[in-house]
Parts: structure tokens; C-alpha cells; sequence
């Protein structure tokens, strides 16, 4: 198809109002110039007026120069009762720095009569003159018709003239939103056609997803004429979120080949995470397109089909949205399986070797191990068994304490190490708590013996139960996620023990930390 989709993303503002969330005037300007980086049409900035971080956003936004993105302001009709010209949220927006702004009003009348508390007629007054206001000072208007699909099923002709109400004052586009999110795709469909047949200026789409179709919906939508898209990066906003732009993006220029003014769909993933990041908020794994297990395989047919032809179970190629493949280990590994991972790793094995690593890998998972998120103990654990690599020191005792010293609760932990010349090292370290103690101590006695140690901070630790009915008897796999400030890695430890656990899971993140040091200086 060559039709135009135009991309209005509403994640400062819309998707602000998701739980947990709450975006700095610093941290929406950085998500605006990545989204004017990436190419996305609109950018909507917040409600003028209701908060001073927002003012002082749009603020700083007027001092860069946008080269692909129109930055909108939101807010709504006037107030019943008080004229365009002194209602206080229409003059915020008329001062707000922007060229454009996007007002929601009432589409549905069972709204009008039960939240509004006002006549019908006397909506349809509220936008054409809350739009002619705006238009008269200036500004470019869209209007998203609040509740509209509601609108529509329960009076028809009711829902279409407040579209004409906003016509009629002067507005540019025709945003239909599901705001609810519980509008089925065939409602969505006719009232779009409808729409379309009834004015001649353009349409939007603006989904939630309470009903898990907002991108779906946004999708037929632009099938049946929309033209403008309206979401958020990743989803996030009230309740269940919003339409997921990643999602719709990808799925128009890849799958139904609409035309987008982004500029390099293979900065999706990118985009998705920095956004995540902005956030303060963990991104979603299973998200498609660019989440972590997008193109993660575990099942060992499954990453054989893979090995010949990724088409077999691949919708598309990862490198399109800027993601990576995944080989997953585990009990459910095959031969092929090792050796699509192992090729991340640089490693060749032959047929025998793939053959006995499944084994032991089976057998270590029949324990508790799991390696599907624990690559570095799994890059070790092949190392060691090829012999290419001997443990560089080793933890010949350890012991940790836990006092109560008044109402606070302290820990400290002691380690003895010794590494392959036999030189040893006992030091103690305290934590705020056990495994942190101990984390701080192993690193503090190595740290002489390999000062690549010092870089090295704990940023993730999981314990996962593995035998409820065992309570406190039962074992437990710790999961610890390392970084050097570059690099991060996964190591995995099990014990009945889970200070145990956790000693092992530590000691495989500092060899794999002193393997790939090791390594850097052999290549200088």
C-alpha cells in the first residue's frame, strides 16, 4: 500500500496517568527529542496549566528546534456556563507555545446528561465554540471525540454531531476514541467508514486496552481510512495502557506496508527501552517486537528449524525492529540448540560434546538449575567442561552474621579465598543484608588478587522456591545479574541454602567477570 499514516504519540501525557509513572520536565523533553528523532508526527506534551512541571516543560520544549515533530498541548471544552475567552483551560491552551492543540470533548449523550449534568445542545455548544475559540487565537485544532464508539452504538446520530459541532468550529482532525477500551473491531470498522463518509476531513484513531485490542482495533481502524494513530510507546497508560505505538508502527510499515514518516523502524527496540528507562519502569519482556523474549527459543526443534531457515519460526527478521535472537538452554534443549548458542559465545563443538553438555545440562536442571536466563554460568559451565577454563580462585570458607543491635538489624560476612598460586586472602564486609555482606566481602578479599573485582556491582538478585510443600527445607535458585558499568550478566546458584545459593551464584559472576577480562588482555 502507499496511503499515509500519520503517528500521534500521546506517552507524556496519556501515558503519565499509568501507575507508578511520572515523567520530570527534563525527563519529557528527552523523550521528545527521541520521538522527533525517530520520526513521529505529533507529540503530545500534557494539559496546560494543570501541573507546574508541565507549564515548565513546554517551557524548555520552545527553546529546541523539532525537525520532524509537531509538539501539541491537550485539554478539553470550556466549562458550561463561562464564555470561551474566560474559561481559564481554553486560555492555557491559546498560551500555550505550540502550534497545535488537541481537545477532548463529550461524544456520548448518556456523558452529557450524567457527567456533564447538561443538556445535549448545550455540549454541541461547548466544542464548536471551544474550538472556534482556539482557532481564533491561532492555533490548529484537533478534537477527540471522548467515548465516541460508546456514543455511536447507543445514539448514532447524536455521536455524529458533536463531530459536526467540532466541524463546524473549525477543527482539522476527527480523533474517535475508544476511551473505555471494550468496542469490538466490527463496531470500530463501521463507525470509521461511517465517519468518513459523513465529513471530509480527516480521522484518527485513539484506543485503550482494556479489552486487549487496542492495537488491533488501531489497526482496522486505519484499514477501513484512519489516517492518524494515536498511543503510546510500549502501551503504558491508565488502567490496562493504551494502544501500543511499537506494536502499531511495526505492524504498518512492516506487515501492511503503510507509508510512516519514521525514519529507521530498526530504532524500534531502542526507542522502546529508553522510553522504559525514562520511565523508571522494567521493560516488558514479552512484548512483541521489542521485548527481550520476542525472538527467544527454547524447544530444541523448534532452534533446529531455526539453524536452517529463521523463517520457520520467525514472523520476522529481528535486525527489522533493531531486537536479536535468543537461544534458550535448557532441559528441553536439543544438540542444535548448544550449537546456535554456543556460536554466540564463539565456541565450536562437535556432535559427541552437544551430546554430553545436553546431558548435563539435564541433570542440572533436574537439581534446580536453569540456564535459559543465566548465560554466563552457562558460557562457564561449557568452558570448564571442554577444559578451557580452571576456576582463578576458590572459596575455602565463608561465615556470615546477623545481629539486632537495638531496632536495627546489621550483617556482616567474612570470606577466605585462595586463588591457583595459593595465595590467600580473609577479609569481612558488612551489607545491608546477608548476601549483600557477603557480595561486598568476596569482592573485597579478590579485589587484590584481580582488581577487575572493583568494577564489578550487583544490580538484580531473585531467589525462586523450588519445592513449596518443602517450606522452609525446601531448595531455592538464586538469579544475580551483574554489571562492570559496560557489560551486564546472569549467573545462577542453587542450595537448600540460600545464602549458599547465593555465594555460588556470586562466585560464577566474578569468573565470568575475570574470564572476559582476562580475555580483553590476551587480545591487546
Amino acid at each position: 500500500m502507499s496511503e499515509s499514516v500519520m503517528i500521534y504519540d500521546t506517552t507524556l501525557r496519556d501515558g503519565a496517568q499509568s501507575e507508578g509513572v511520572s515523567f520530570s520536565p527534563e525527563d519529557s523533553l528527552e523523550v521528545l527529542k527521541k520521538l522527533d528523532e525517530f520520526g513521529v508526527d505529533f507529540v503530545e506534551g500534557g494539559w496546560p496549566g494543570s501541573a507546574p512541571k508541565v507549564d515548565e516543560f513546554f517551557k524548555l520544549a520552545s527553546k529546541i528546534k523539532l525537525k520532524n515533530t509537531k509538539l501539541t498541548a491537550f485539554g478539553s471544552t470550556g466549562k458550561f456556563g463561562t464564555p470561551a475567552k474566560n474559561d481559564q483551560n481554553l486560555k492555557n491552551l491559546a498560551a500555550c507555545p505550540v502550534e497545535w492543540c488537541c481537545i477532548f470533548g463529550k461524544s456520548w449523550d448518556f456523558q452529557v446528561t450524567s457527567a456533564l449534568c447538561i443538556l445535549p445542545e448545550q455540549n454541541l455548544d461547548l466544542i464548536r465554540n471551544s474550538i472556534r475559540f482556539l482557532k481564533d487565537s491561532g492555533k490548529r485544532v484537533m478534537f477527540d471525540a471522548e467515548h465516541f464508539f460508546d456514543g455511536y452504538i447507543n445514539n448514532k446520530e447524536y455521536a455524529l454531531s458533536t463531530l459536526k459541532a467540532a466541524v463546524d468550529g473549525g477543527a482539522e482532525w476527527l480523533v474517535l476514541c475508544d476511551t473505555n477500551g471494550g468496542t469490538m473491531m466490527e463496531v470500530i470498522a463501521d463507525a470509521v467508514e461511517d465517519v468518513l463518509l459523513t465529513f471530509e476531513i480527516p480521522v484518527g484513531i485513539h484506543c485503550h486496552n482494556d479489552s486487549d485490542l487496542a492495537v488491533a482495533n488501531s489497526l482496522v481502524a486505519v484499514e477501513r481510512g484512519a489516517t492518524m494513530v494515536q498511543g503510546t510507546i510500549n502501551g503504558i497508560g491508565e488502567r490496562t495502557g493504551n494502544a501500543n505505538l511499537c506494536s502499531i508502527m511495526a505492524n504498518l510499515e512492516l506487515k501492511l506496508e503503510y507509508e510512516l514518516n519514521i525514519k529507521d523502524i530498526g530504532q524500534l527496540t531502542e526507542l522502546s527501552t529508553f522510553v522504559s528507562e525514562t520511565a523508571n519502569l522494567a521493560p516488558v519482556p514479552g512484548m512483541p517486537f521489542v521485548g527481550e523474549k520476542a525472538f527467544a527459543h527454547k524447544g530444541g526443534v523448534h532452534v533446529s528449524a531455526i539453524a536452517r531457515d529463521p523463517r520457520t519460526y520467525e514472523h520476522i527478521a529481528p535486525e527489522c525492529v533493531g531486537n536479536k535472537r535468543r537461544i534458550l538452554i535448557s532441559d528441553m534443549a536439543g544438540r542444535a540448540s548448544i550449537s546456535e548458542k554456543l556460536k554466540d559465545f564463539g565456541i565450536d563443538i562437535g556432535t559427541e560434546e552437544s551430546q554430553a553438555i545436553v546431558n548435563q545440562i539435564k541433570a542440572l536442571e533436574a537439581q534446580g538449575y536453569q540456564f535459559e536466563g543465566a548465560d554466563a554460568s552457562f558460557e562457564l559451565l561449557v568452558r570448564r567442561f571442554k577444559g578451557e577454563l580452571e576456576s582463578p580462585f576458590k572459596v575455602t570458607g565463608f561465615r556470615v552474621f546477623i545481629d539486632n543491635i537495638g531496632d536495627k538489624v546489621s550483617s556482616e560476612a567474612s570470606v577466605k579465598v585462595m586463588d591457583s598460586n595459593g595465595n590467600e586472602e580473609h577479609t569481612a564486609s558488612n551489607g545491608d543484608g546477608p548476601v549483600n555482606a557477603l557480595d561486598n566481602a568476596l569482592r573485597k578479599a579478590l579485589s587484590s588478587l584481580f582488581p577487575v573485582t572493583d568494577r564489578i556491582r550487583l544490580t538484580d538478585y531473585k531467589v525462586r522456591v523450588l519445592d513449596g510443600k518443602s517450606a522452609t527445607a525446601a531448595s531455592v535458585r538464586v538469579l544475580i545479574r551483574s554489571t562492570d558499568g559496560k557489560n551486564s550478566w546472569t549467573t545462577v546458584g542453587v542450595s537448600e541454602n540460600v545464602i549458599e545459593a547465593s555465594l555460588y551464584a556470586l562466585i560464577d559472576s566474578i569468573e565470568y567477570a575475570i574470564h572476559k577480562n582476562t580475555d580483553k588482555e590476551v587480545a591487546q
